[in-house]
């Protein structure tokens, strides 16, 4: 599994060199691997139905560090949307871009890796490596959707959709940290067979919910994703269909089996979920672009979504599958059909389109299979799912029919905005004259039909879909007595399906008026989010008005207060006090302290800059001094060099400087404040000094790991092995942010050096101003 995970990303970095000699053979060349995927899990699909199957990669044995992945029913069900429906994606970016597009290298090669981090994220079996690959597809969707970022629209919605995805990751970061200290593991298969409870669970599960609900657009975080529309057809059609937008709903279908019992859990899912599906589809009403109204029947869907994996029933979770499927399948197709249209036309606005379907028959049919399982009309599997849907809430208590209530209503909407897609996409408007048409290639054309056939097919073969949520659903308690079919003859949810399709045909008919009506919200969660991030902005604005104040001893009070404020009082309250230590351990020890004490007493009473200097050089010597009688002669090299290197720069900087400080004495006032500061900043270091120095009675194991392997690195010093060794990597990062700056000093000066050469010349008439300002830029 991690070998499948790693190609995608590999070939992925990869596929730009396949760009330079054929940007269409790109796609070809990603769509490979999906495909591959998608035949892998169907040829473990029997294991992975019968129990799973598991992979386990140690990375850091010692700290307990491994890569963790399972395949199992529900894992096999995102494969067919994450690699299925990808290959089948990538294979239409054939056709969608044109052989000179300057966006196709770019993307082939992040669709794949996007791809890739999907997989491992429906593939992990620990909490750490899902989050890993959770915030990879928040960033491979920034790239995506930004594009090259020449439009502004196109950077707002990346930036929009990174804000709010990477905000629930880090809220889901937390979550899953307080949930597997909780649970004493991470590993997400043994918190399944053990579910965790206690007072860290209800603040665990709350801030995983928060990060699915922003990932899955759940109300009120829904915005971005009908704003991220601005990114190409293809890229809507599988991240914003087929996967991404599904990794919240993942995520609680993972979690549930273990959490449902819990009304902390379902009580948040079933409200967020019934009040997102029926706003998504309220707004889809109103949308005259095809794929803003796809976007926002996504939203509608995923709300649908979000209540059958969060019920916590045998039958929901069943219908779930089925509906994650058919979701999949259905708006894939639709989204696809999309950018077909706005090619074949130019135009995705349905003001402007008319009589699409007589120039396009074939591609009419598919979008009609595709939105006819959007409604739920037999015999496609969408039928099966919401059927099952409505069976799983149509018994037992009132807050079951409250649910299937919802679910009505946001079925109803879900026909009316399906109906209001096929006609605004391919009929024919009165008083409209035909939207002129050219023909579709091959490449744009078999992707739309082969998800759009998938839709009766599974229908008919509704025993496979059946197999499938099974193999999911018993993870639930219960008997397994209910199966998925296309007939479970007369009764509630069949009589529910007839009033959603009777309802939604209605509401379309009367698509004048119920357009305006939706089209009129008082409430608006874009302007919301655009008027939180102004808020931040003002309030940055601000608190930097107020700490930037261009004072050197303000910012040093600022930091001083903060530490006396927060690691300090933590360490006072909850700090373990050692015995009390010696005063010194050598006796020259002793008068070096004195000598940094008396310079630093001295430091405050001189008027002198260049006598000031040579103090604090005379206290960061004496502090290497006691490097050196403490054993660490590494850390005293290092403060002496740092010493002489800062003394001769203060050397060269005093030069252009009056020799003593011009500033007038404060006064008392201002004194006193700022010894009682200093005074207590000093004792709260040597304080926390004091109590860490306690705080561990034995070595951590990777300290302990150090001390054993610091001879077979060669070094009798286990901090010079951790510098040079260990962690030579960051060593040379650090020695690479030195180099830049010295770099960046070394070209200011020599730019300062050429602009007074070329200022020289033009007062001297040796050359004109029209060089002086070439030179300054």
């Amino acid at each position: 599994m991690l070998a499948l995970v790693a190609a995608h990303l590999v070939v992925a970095g990869l596929l730009p060199l396949v760009s330079r000699r054929s940007r269409r053979a790109a796609f070809g060349v990603a769509a490979v691997l999906p495909a591959a995927t998608l035949v892998w899990g169907l040829a473990n699909a029997g294991a992975a139905l019968s129990g799973g199957v598991a992979e386990t990669t140690a990375w850091s044995p010692a700290l307990g560090l491994t890569l963790s992945f399972r395949l199992d029913a529900l894992a096999l069900a995102m494969i067919v949307l994450v690699s299925g429906i990808g290959a089948v994606i990538l294979v239409y970016c054939v056709g969608y871009f044109g052989r000179d597009s300057p966006e196709a290298p770019r993307s082939a090669a992040l669709l794949l890796a996007f791809a890739g981090a999907m997989l491992g994220l429906v593939l992990a079996d620990d909490l750490l490596t899902l989050y890993l690959f959770w915030e990879l597809t928040s960033i491979a969707s920034f790239l995506l959707v930004g594009q090259g970022g020449e439009r502004r629209e196109e950077r707002r919605a990346a930036v929009q959709a990174l804000l709010v995805t990477v905000f629930g990751g880090l809220a889901m970061l937390l979550g899953f940290v307080l949930l597997g200290e909780a649970a004493g593991t991470y590993r997400i298969s043994e918190i399944l067979a053990d579910p965790p409870r206690g007072a860290l669970v209800v603040p665990a599960l709350l801030l995983i919910l928060l990060g699915a609900f922003t990932k899955s657009a759940q109300l009120p975080f829904h915005p971005w994703l009908p704003a991220a529309m601005v990114a190409p057809t293809p890229v809507s059609a599988y991240l914003h269909a087929a996967s991404m937008v599904k990794a919240g709903v993942y995520l609680v279908g993972r979690l549930s089996p273990a959490f449902a019992d819990l009304a902390v859990w379902t009580v948040p899912i079933l409200v967020a979920g019934i009040a997102t599906m029926l706003i998504g589809g309220w707004r889809a009403l109103s949308a005259t672009d095809l794929k803003r109204l796809l976007a926002f029947g996504t939203v509608s869907q995923l709300g649908f979504l979000m209540v059958l994996f969060g019920a916590g029933g045998r039958v929901a979770a069943m219908a779930g599958i089925a509906m994650l499927l058919a979701h999949g399948l259905f708006k894939a197709t639709l989204f696809l059909t999309v950018g077909a249209v706005d090619h074949a036309t130019g135009t995705r606005d349905v003001r402007e389109l008319s009589g699409v379907g007589r120039a396009l028959p074939g591609l009419a049919v598919a979008a009609a299979l595709a939105a006819a399982s959007m409604a739920g009309l037999p015999p496609l599997i969408g039928f099966v799912g919401k059927e099952a849907a409505f069976e799983a809430f149509l018994h037992g208590t009132v807050q079951n029919y409250a649910v299937a209530a919802g679910l009505l209503l946001g079925s109803v909407l879900t026909v009316a905005y399906s109906a209001r897609f096929l006609w605004g996409a391919f009929a024919r408007k009165p008083g409209r004259e035909d939207t002129p048409v050219h023909r579709l290639g091959a490449t744009l054309t078999v992707p739309v039909w082969l998800c759009a056939v998938a839709g009766p097919v599974l229908g008919i073969a509704t025993p496979i879909v059946d197999a499938e949520a099974a193999g999911y659903a018993a993870a639930y308690p219960g008997e397994a007595g209910y199966h998925l079919a296309l007939w479970h003859g007369l009764g509630l949810p069949l009589l529910f399906s007839a009033i959603a399709v009777a309802g939604g045909l209605a509401l379309h008919a009367a698509r004048a008026r119920t357009s305006a009506l939706a089209g009129h919200s008082p409430l608006d969660a874009q302007r919301a989010y655009e008027k939180t991030i102004a808020g931040i902005g003002r309030l940055g604005v601000v608190i930097t008005g107020r700490l930037q104040v261009g004072s050197l001893p303000s910012y040093l009070a600022t930091i001083i207060v903060a530490f006396i404020l927060l690691p300090g009082a933590a360490t006072v309250m909850s700090g373990a006090w050692p015995t009390l230590p010696p005063l010194y351990h050598a006796a020259i020890q002793v008068p070096l302290a004195l000598v940094v004490v008396v310079a630093a007493v001295a430091v405050t009473r001189t008027r002198r800059r260049f006598t000031a200097v040579l103090l604090v050089g005379v206290i960061g010597y004496g502090v290497g001094g006691l490097f050196i009688v403490d054993g660490a002669p590494d850390l005293a090299l290092a403060q002496f060099l740092v010493e002489t290197l800062s003394l001769v720069a203060f050397v060269f900087v005093m030069r252009r400087l009056p020799a003593q400080f011009t500033e007038r004495r404060p006064t008392r006032r201002v004194r006193v404040p700022k010894m009682l500061l200093g005074t207590v900043g000093g004792v709260a270091v040597a304080v926390f000094a004091i109590v860490l120095s306690g705080a561990r009675s034995e070595p951590s194991a990777v300290s302990g790991e150090f001390a054993r392997l610091a001879p077979e690195a060669g070094a009798y010093n286990v901090v010079n092995a951790i510098i040079v060794d260990f962690r030579a990597l960051d060593t040379v990062g650090e020695i690479g942010v030195l180099f830049v700056a010295a770099a960046g000093v070394a070209s200011l000066v020599h730019a300062t050096r050429y602009d007074r050469r070329v200022r020289g010349a033009v007062e001297s008439g040796q050359a004109s101003p029209r060089h002086e300002e070439d030179a300054l830029g």
